[in-house]
């Protein structure tokens, strides 16, 4: 069988242009850092690799190293290597303090990134100390985006978190592909760094008071002798219905009180953040302010558990607790 004219021709020139294209949008594309390989940050560490960047990945624990560069990323042995390695770095820690240490510590990314590069602060923080931030990167040339998340352990493994993106017109634009990679919709809520933070700090008000509404209506029911099946099926499919109340509800009727990727301290300190914010402002939150409470019976009776844990010490206290089958009829 004779070959078709021309046909070799064509598609060697397909074949050398397609692989021109695609090595040039590789070239192109940010390489990205992530600090924080926990829960979160490991789920986004994940979905920028699997969206084709090139991802440089910190965080203190071995074994979080590990598994990082088993999803194919490139380990680095502190901030100070990593930002001379990257476009942009995502900072996913605990708290500010934290935080400030890994920009502006002594092996810090602020001594080594480029100018024009950009940093995105994914951690929930002090609004107040996201501001002091951006104050000491005045002049550095460096971009500052305050953009905390929401979306817990599943948004963040599938890809899905909200973002609440507070910085510049054009640092946000420069830095959308990458943001994108790790979430489904990002908001922009301000041009200024602590909008992003302040913002936050309102659904978080929001989520720890519908997290502890839902912990004592499980006790109630637990109480009561309802079926945990049957209050997650009417809570689900009634007006209360949402991710907050349906995800809390399910763990709790199935006992999952630890290794949800949702540990009680990220609430907690959130919560903590919340009511110094409603102090600075002469906000009174009455629900949230009970809500912290809540948490820091949990964390303080079981500081290695989860959200949910705090249904127990509830369960505790009136002598029931919420299972799918209930034992009481």
């Amino acid at each position: 069988m004779q070959p078709v004219a021309g046909y070799g021709s064509t598609l060697s020139r397909y074949l050398r242009l397609n692989f021109s294209v695609n090595w040039h949008l590789m070239a192109n594309k940010q390489k990205v850092g992530l600090i924080g390989l926990g829960d979160m940050g490991s789920g986004m560490a994940k979905n920028l690799i699997q969206n084709g960047f090139q991802t440089f990945g910190y965080d203190l624990s071995v074994q979080r190293l590990e598994a990082f560069k088993a999803l194919g990323g490139n380990a680095v042995a502190d901030p100070h290597e990593m930002g001379s390695s990257v476009d942009a770095v995502f900072i996913m820690v605990m708290n500010g303090g934290q935080v400030e240490d890994v920009i502006f510590g002594e092996r810090g990314l602020i001594h080594s990134m480029k100018p024009g590069s950009g940093i995105i602060v994914t951690a929930t923080i002090k609004a107040s100390e996201i501001r002091a931030l951006a104050r000491q990167l005045e002049g550095s040339k460096i971009h500052l985006i305050d953009s905390p998340v929401s979306g817990g352990f599943p948004g963040a493994q599938s890809g899905t978190l909200t973002m609440m993106a507070a910085g510049s017109e054009d640092s946000l634009n420069q830095f959308a592909p990458v943001m994108e990679a790790v979430s489904k919709t990002i908001h922009r809520v301000g041009s200024e760094a602590g909008m992003g933070q302040t913002v936050k700090a309102c659904l978080q008000s929001l989520i720890g008071s519908a997290f502890s509404a839902t912990f004592e209506a499980a006790a109630l029911a637990a109480k009561a002798g309802v079926d945990g099946e049957v209050l997650h099926k009417v809570f689900s499919t009634s007006g209360a219905g949402c991710g907050v109340v349906n995800t809390a509800l399910e763990n709790i009727i199935d006992r999952k009180f630890e290794g949800t990727g949702s540990h009680i301290n990220t609430m907690y300190k959130d919560l903590t953040i919340v009511m110094d914010m409603a102090r600075e402002l002469g906000v009174p939150l009455h629900t949230a302010g009970c809500a912290m409470q809540l948490f820091q019976a949990g964390k303080t009776k079981y500081p290695n558990g989860d959200n949910w844990i705090v249904t127990k010490v509830i369960e505790e206290i009136v002598g029931a607790e919420l299972h799918r089958k209930s034992s009481i009829k």
